[in-house]
């Protein structure tokens, strides 16, 4: 088993650090994987990944982090070439890894569709092709432009190259096409194509590519579209984007229409009724998997109708009603050399694997997560061990046991530090939980606004992408001019260019005139900033872009937001309840909030910041439904739809969903099963209504 602890048994503290670890390997990852076509892991550990971070986020939706991705598809196009929007946003897909999860994938259709088992229901089944996305857009049957998936908004803009794929038609075979048809399908290299590439590169003295897919995004990305011809690149068809008129009325029919206009489509596809067909076809997919001729990771199953499709739409970054079923992860045994103690944003020290490269399925492995001292531990994992690693569970390989335990000779067990390895050498705690008295499992440099890893990894946080989201200042970057004294909190990075006279940056190793010049103009871009990029930017613990999206329309201004946050402090206030009242601020991350701005340093930085800056007030919720304003509160079982569907629902019509009932509630939707919330609306003579009273409700 991966040396993972179950997320039902995580602390609040202990999910915070799992996110956040989460987050950044995926994030290191989606860069290897996008944008340089050289991924260190297998899409069945990316996968998984992504998998627990979902599961953790679910069961703490307080703690959901600015970087979360969960909130994001790929990563930004790459500066090599032009940029295409996608007029329809290019999503990807959730997966499952059992059929049990299929199965239930298919019954949270049906409740959503409020579709009874007695009725069929159908849903295509086909390969799950592992190549690079691409969409094709058509106008009057003619080949005008081509995007790759980027970052699910934004694509590379790589028509020229796509043109010279021979199964792309430049001009639309057939009839009864729309006169505007954005096709979308996987490129990818067939499996004897590219044993045939790699032998050219063996025998020409070049490094070999990883695997098929590697080679077709990297052929896709040849900025002369002349080596891209010469690159054996194929294209399947199975979806589409923008359509200026439907074209048929099931997915299956419009993936045959695909075939009769001249796309190559996969004739492995199969339509379903039961969640048992389903399985099937799954298991003769994979029987058949090493024969195919290309690489797939899985399969796809779509619900068929297209009207039911558009019922269902989206959530997060991926569709409800299409699902991928991945394929069993790998694993492989190498030898450990060092474990190296890694210092987060927050402090925390987690322990990192280095490993002797080994190739797992194509993917060479040199790191491997510990996560913690107890983790440590456990497994009794000491240098010089020979360990087994599974590439799923984490975005990076996780060190699932150690197979020689009882040779000779073996090391000493790995003692934790107890100092950060900071050139400060500060003491490094174990946080006590608050409601046990007991150590938690994360350790923390002690030494905070001190300690300059942490100074490092905050200012890292404050320009990411999901904050200020500065173009030119990365990680490298920050490092240097934190290094360099130049850039040592927020505020600096607006000074800057005051600065330059003496800074002298265009006359540096690695900067020119016009890169100088486009960072400073980055910075004067974000000089106006939105009241959620700003919270997400000054790195609150636990508040994540759900948070912060959740405060800013909540408080509107950052004037409102600071200000009722001060009077907060006192616990005892209406501030305070109203804070923790609202649906996904808990406990503990209230109190982060409020303690983030009780804190001196943190006090004197935003003032800083904010004499460089100007906040802009977030937008007001929706205000023309019959409950927009209101404070709504959902207890109970609900039967026509999941909790979190009710809550969506509600906040898209203007709604502020509360977790908890006070005197500020203002409707009650009790299912089944309430509780003591409907005896506190009632005891407070708060409205309360049944699920069929608030469906009628919000439909009148």
């Amino acid at each position: 088993m991966i040396a993972l602890k179950d997320i039902d048994q995580l602390g609040p503290d202990e999910a915070a650090q799992e996110l956040a670890r989460l987050a950044k390997e995926i994030a290191k990852h989606d860069r290897h994987y996008y944008k340089k076509d050289a991924p260190k892991i297998s899409d069945a550990a990316y996968d998984e990944l992504r998998r627990r971070n979902n599961a953790i986020e679910a069961r703490f939706p307080d703690l959901v982090r600015s970087d979360s991705p969960t909130k994001r598809v790929g990563t930004r196009p790459s500066e090599g070439f032009g940029k295409i929007a996608h007029t329809v946003p290019m999503l990807s897909l959730d997966n499952v890894f059992s059929d049990d999860e299929l199965r239930e994938f298919t019954k949270r259709v049906r409740r959503f569709l409020r579709w009874p088992e007695s009725e069929p229901l159908a849903f295509t089944a086909e390969p799950k092709i592992d190549g690079l996305s691409c969409g094709i857009r058509y106008e009057r049957g003619k080949l005008v432009q081509a995007a790759t998936r980027g970052d699910g908004q934004t694509g590379e803009d790589v028509t020229q190259n796509v043109r010279t794929i021979c199964d792309v038609p430049k001009i639309l075979a057939g009839d009864g096409w729309p006169e505007v048809l954005e096709v979308r399908g996987e490129i990818y290299i067939p499996t004897t194509e590219f044993a045939a590439m790699n032998a050219a590169q063996e025998a020409a003295g070049k490094p070999v590519y990883a695997n098929p897919r590697n080679a077709a995004a990297g052929s896709l990305r040849q900025l002369d579209p002349a080596i891209s011809a010469k690159r054996p690149l194929r294209f399947f068809a199975y979806a589409w984007g923008e359509v200026s008129a439907p074209f048929a009325p099931t997915q299956f029919e419009a993936v045959r229409k695909f075939g009769k206009w001249g796309f190559s489509i996969n004739d492995h596809m199969r339509l379903c009724h039961s969640a048992d067909e389903m399985i099937a076809v799954y298991m003769l997919i994979e029987r058949e998997r090493a024969a195919l001729g290309y690489d797939i990771d899985g399969v796809v199953y779509k619900v068929d109708r297209l009207d039911l499709q558009t019922r269902l739409g989206f959530v997060s970054r991926s569709p409800r009603w299409a699902m991928a079923h991945k394929f069993p992860p790998e694993q492989a045994s190498t030898i450990l050399e060092k474990i190296d103690i890694q210092v987060g944003r927050t402090g925390a020290l987690t322990p990192v694997a280095k490993l002797k490269p080994v190739t797992v399925g194509g993917v060479v492995v040199s790191n491997a997560s510990l996560h913690n001292a107890d983790e440590v531990k456990r497994l009794d994992v000491r240098v010089g061990d020979q360990v087994l690693i599974q590439r799923a569970g984490d975005v990076i390989p996780q060190v699932v046991k150690v197979l020689n335990p009882d040779r000779t000779r073996r090391a000493a067990p790995f003692a934790f530090p107890t100092h950060c390895p900071c050139p400060l050498s500060t003491p490094a705690v174990r946080e006590l939980d608050e409601k046990t008295g007991e150590a938690g499992v994360i350790t923390r440099c002690s030494g905070e606004f001190a300690c300059p890893f942490q100074r490092v990894r905050r200012l890292e946080h404050f320009v990411s992408r999901q904050a200020f989201d500065i173009e030119g200042l990365g990680k490298k970057q920050i490092a240097a001019f934190f290094e360099a004294g130049e850039i040592t909190e927020p505020a600096d990075i607006f000074t800057l260019k005051d600065r330059d006279d003496g800074l002298k940056l265009e006359a540096r190793e690695g900067w020119g005139e016009l890169s100088a010049s486009n960072l400073f103009a980055a910075i004067e871009e974000r000089r106006h900033i939105s009241l959620e990029r700003l919270l997400i930017a000054l790195g609150i613990r636990h508040v994540g872009q759900t948070t912060a999206r959740l405060l800013s329309t909540s408080y509107i201004s950052w004037q409102n937001f600071h200000g009722t946050m001060l009077a907060a402090k006192d616990r005892t206030s209406e501030h305070f309840i109203q804070l923790t009242a609202l649906d996904g601020i808990g406990d503990v991350m209230a109190e982060a909030i409020v303690n983030y701005f009780a804190e001196p340093h943190n006090e004197g930085l935003v003032e800083r910041l904010l004499a460089q800056i100007t906040v802009q007030d977030a937008i007001p919720p929706k205000q023309d439904s019959p409950v927009a304003g209101k404070t709504v509160v959902f207890t109970g079982k609900l039967v026509e739809m999941s909790r979190d569907e009710a809550k969506a629902g509600a906040a898209a019509l203007g709604a502020k969903v509360a977790g908890s009932v006070s005197a500020k509630t203002d409707i009650l939707v009790a299912g089944p099963g309430a509780g003591s919330k409907l005896k506190k609306a009632t005891d407070l003579g708060i409205k309360t209504m049944t699920e069929e009273e608030w469906l009628a409700l919000i439909k009148a």
